[in-house]
């Protein structure tokens, strides 16, 4: 093991201690057993004992607490300290924006982020991270300007041309959206500019060429696990109740066995209500919802916890409980987050007037007014 080679090497520890924080607190999948936990803080505690002073063990001791603990108070203070001792580093500020963002305090967070790519400016991650920022608080002008400043440094990469598609199609320009998708195929690599694609198609209504890419499409693991729930949601919007069930069959049980293994990801337990609601099963679908919302609330997570509200809002309307979905999305209209069933961008109007998934909303007067409400 190349962590055991050299064990008085603390930099090695810190960094390695890092990389497993990062893997436990990965959105969406992350490996959160407390195995990967353990791991974390054995690392950040041979990096202490080593070198307890150094920026590298203090940066590592700042993201356990970040993304292990998930105590923000506790990691702001480590990383402020590190500001002093690393003046001109990009890194720290926008760890605090990470941290800023996860509190909801927006304005802060992107005070921190422009400030790292006023010492970093052509940081192509830092300004996807901007980007990203600007797309949950729907400051879509903005977040496109950061989008093109990364296009200027890398022309036509596939997942800023995806996010800059799913701007366009948040503010209902599905013309745009696909001039901006014309490159993406089953065989891109990238998961998160196909489902962008999927999410096109399902916008088009065009559910019989969603079908056939995403049979087509070869994945493994958690991306074949979301490539499956698709398929189900896919199928079922399209009419074939029958596949629909087969796909979704297929997959409660595995889902079923990651969720009693990882009890505390919420991403298993939304599946499996998802999964639950194409075959049929109310009861089941709510209660796995529910689970997933408790497992992630919103005030602990502001940018993640209200994108399981948001598919549970999906799930109720798939199962019939409009009136438990219509002032969820009431509420996530006004709401800064990062969309599970959008993939980045929250909800606007435009997507609840286009979205085949909330036709069952369309005769509510109430449903009828959001659609209504004005484009940010």
């Amino acid at each position: 093991m190349g962590d055991q080679l050299d064990p008085n090497f603390g930099i090695g520890w810190a960094r390695l201690s890092r990389a497993h924080a990062f893997l436990y607190f990965l959105p969406l999948g992350g490996d959160t057993t407390p195995a990967r936990r353990d791991a974390a803080k054995s690392a950040l505690e041979n990096a202490q004992r080593l070198e307890p002073n150094s920026p590298e063990t203090l940066l590592a001791e700042g993201y356990y607490q970040f993304e292990v603990l998930r105590d923000y108070g506790l990691a702001k203070t480590t990383f402020e300290r590190l500001s002093k001792m690393l003046p001109g580093s990009s890194e720290v500020p926008t760890a605090l924006g990470g941290i800023a963002r996860r509190e909801g305090k927006w304005d802060r967070s992107i005070a921190y982020l422009e400030e790292a790519l006023t010492l970093d400016p052509r940081n192509v991650e830092l300004l996807n991270n901007a980007a990203y920022t600007y797309s949950m608080l729907r400051q879509f002008p903005a977040a496109l300007k950061m989008y093109d400043r990364m296009l200027d440094i890398i022309p036509n990469e596939s997942n800023a041309m995806a996010s800059k598609a799913s701007i366009y199609q948040a503010q209902g320009n599905l013309g745009q959206a696909a001039k901006a998708l014309s490159e993406i195929s089953m065989h891109t690599a990238s998961w998160y500019g196909f489902r962008i694609k999927i999410n096109q198609l399902r916008l088009e209504r065009n559910h019989g060429e969603a079908i056939r890419l995403l049979q087509a499409r070869q994945a493994s693991g958690m991306e074949n696990m979301s490539r499956q729930v698709l398929l189900a949601l896919t199928q079922r919007l399209d009419g074939n109740t029958l596949a629909a069930k087969i796909t979704a069959e297929q997959l409660r049980d595995p889902l079923e066995t990651l969720s009693k293994n990882q009890p505390d990801e919420p991403l298993f337990a939304i599946a499996l209500s998802l999964a639950n609601a194409v075959l049929g099963q109310k009861d089941s679908a709510l209660k796995a919802a529910e689970s997933a919302v408790m497992l992630l609330p919103s005030n602990k997570d502001r940018v993640l916890g209200p994108g399981f509200e948001e598919i549970q809002a999906t799930i109720q309307t798939m199962v019939g409980e409009n009136n438990r979905a219509i002032p969820t999305l009431t509420r996530l209209l006004q709401t800064p987050f990062v969309s599970l069933l959008y993939f980045r961008i929250p909800v606007t109007p435009a997507l609840l007037r286009l979205d085949p998934i909330w036709d069952p909303l369309r005769s509510d007067p109430a449903f009828q007014k959001l659609c209504e409400e004005k484009q940010p």
